[in-house]
């Protein structure tokens, strides 16, 4: 590694460390300072912005904040939390739950805010330390991103691994990523179980309480979204969201199955293995791809072939109609969604991956070579140590979708497996390390009992240790799905 490669890759860590201190927007706009001195300080040649990710995520994020202006995640939060009331001695297990399937559904994690301040009151009520179920319960909602057939991550995956051999839908990814990020939450669970000291044997909760002030502000209120009456229209607008959901599904299953359904067209492209350029009439010289963009068919040099619509269009499109039948059937008022936290945060998720994703794009595509030269001898011995690169990007990050299109092409090009990839899929979360994240800052706020916290030493936090479990867990558990369906077959 040069001293030069050195300098331009502190140039990068620089600028996401300074974009994670302002958090937000700045996070992709830093990022762009980053790309400027790559480009005309050192340069660099500028790589290409992940526009695919980019406009999934918009289309996923409008639709989710149609639903949400529609009132119909209130009706999916009361559902959840009918259910947490239910069995309130088993919050520490159903609250995680709960968190990673509306992920899941939805495909963001930012749609469980509303229901932070419900478990803590469950909690509370039943007597049961807080910060158990929260501490998981914050973790679980950010794991189900790369368990929804939406979320950006899973996109990027299927995506970036479609151009390097690895041909897989959405549906293969999350039979391996869900079963894996279950084991995990079950086994933080069993660790949270039991955290810390019960609340009627806790000194300083005890000591608090003594305080009528406190008490007041600790039992006197509860949060509950059971009396929001919930109209028709807000029901409707979640089984129009559903069937969305539904149609990606089964289209991944035909895939699946060997049948693609999807509409297809006849296009001109580059034979694979042929030449890169060809000269015609003797003295003009065009290349492969230029012919095929003309759609000019050159034997042995371009070719017809029959290609469908790409699950990344498909998604597009179903999730963008989806928004507008909400809209037109359901009265979302676009107004109200562009104003609700979950279509502001998916947009604020989009500025961080365009930033980060094309800075990070540059430095490697530049040096593709050197990389596989320093790194070939250690990910062909143990390719699972990948995961330790995609845990180590996402806690500076913050941002699951980012860190696989930033980081997934570079680990194609140093000849790691496809199968290994999707087996370690869970280490893209780690951003929970440093507890800067929107969702783990508002779940200790929500938590009236202070028991769960940021520590006096930053790292001491109450998501570190389910955290780190889920992780570490998560991953063994999709890397050794991974290589069964690999064996078996399937991928």
């Amino acid at each position: 590694m040069t001293l030069q490669m050195i300098v331009e890759l502190l140039v990068v860590l620089v600028a996401l460390w300074i974009g994670a201190r302002y958090g937000s927007l700045a996070l992709g706009a830093i990022s762009g300072i980053g790309l400027a001195v790559l480009v005309f300080c050192f340069q660099l040649k500028p790589g290409t912005p992940p526009t695919d990710v980019i406009y999934i995520i918009i289309a996923a994020v409008t639709c989710a904040g149609m639903l949400q202006a529609s009132g119909g995640m209130d009706w999916m939060i009361q559902i959840a939390e009918k259910m947490l009331r239910r069995h309130p001695d088993r919050i520490t297990l159903l609250a995680p739950l709960t968190t990673f399937l509306l992920t899941v559904l939805v495909g963001t994690g930012h749609v469980v805010y509303t229901l932070m301040p419900i478990i803590c009151d469950i909690s509370l009520k039943k007597g049961i330390r807080p910060e158990r179920p929260c501490g998981i319960a914050s973790i679980a909602s950010q794991i189900g991103i790369t368990c929804s057939p939406i979320a950006a991550a899973v996109v990027a995956f299927a995506s970036i691994s479609a151009e390097n051999g690895f041909a897989i839908t959405n549906i293969q990814i999350i039979m391996v990523t869900i079963p894996a990020c279950l084991i995990g939450i079950l086994i933080a669970v069993g660790y949270s179980w039991h955290r810390g000291l019960d609340l009627d044997k806790d000194p300083a909760f005890q000591k608090k309480i003594l305080d009528p002030v406190q008490y007041n502000y600790i039992y006197g209120s509860s949060a509950t979204t059971l009396d929001k009456e919930i109209s028709k229209d807000s029901k409707n607008a979640v089984y129009i969201f559903l069937m969305a959901l539904l149609a990606i599904v089964i289209i991944s299953v035909f895939q699946m199955a060997g049948t693609n359904i999807l509409p297809a067209w006849d296009e001109v492209q580059a034979v694979k293995g042929g030449p890169a350029s060809v000269t015609l009439a003797g003295c003009v010289t065009e290349t492969a791809k230029q012919l095929a963009k003309a759609g000019v068919v050159v034997p042995g040099v371009t070719e017809m072939v029959t290609k469908h619509l790409s699950m990344n269009i498909l998604i597009q499109i179903v999730m963008i109609t989806a928004a507008a039948l909400m809209i037109i059937l359901c009265k979302a008022s676009p107004k109200k969604a562009m104003n609700g936290a979950v279509w502001q945060n998916g947009m604020v998720a989009v500025v961080a991956i365009y930033g980060i994703a094309w800075m990070s794009n540059t430095y490697f595509d530049n040096y593709t070579e050197e990389m596989n030269s320093m790194l070939s001898g250690i990910v062909t011995q143990y390719p699972w140590a990948m995961a330790i690169a995609f845990f180590t990007v996402s806690v500076l990050i913050n941002s699951q979708g980012a860190v696989v299109v930033s980081m997934l092409p570079l680990a194609y090009s140093l000849g790691i497996e496809g199968w290994v990839l999707l087996g370690i899929m869970p280490s893209v979360y780690g951003y929970f390390f440093i507890p800067n994240y929107p969702s783990d800052i508002a779940t200790v706020n929500f938590d009236r009992s202070g028991t769960t916290v940021i520590g006096k030493y930053l790292l001491n936090h109450s998501f570190m240790a389910p955290g780190m479990i889920h992780v570490v867990t998560a991953t063994i558990a999709g890397y050794a799905l991974s290589f069964l369906f690999h064996t078996m077959g399937w991928f």
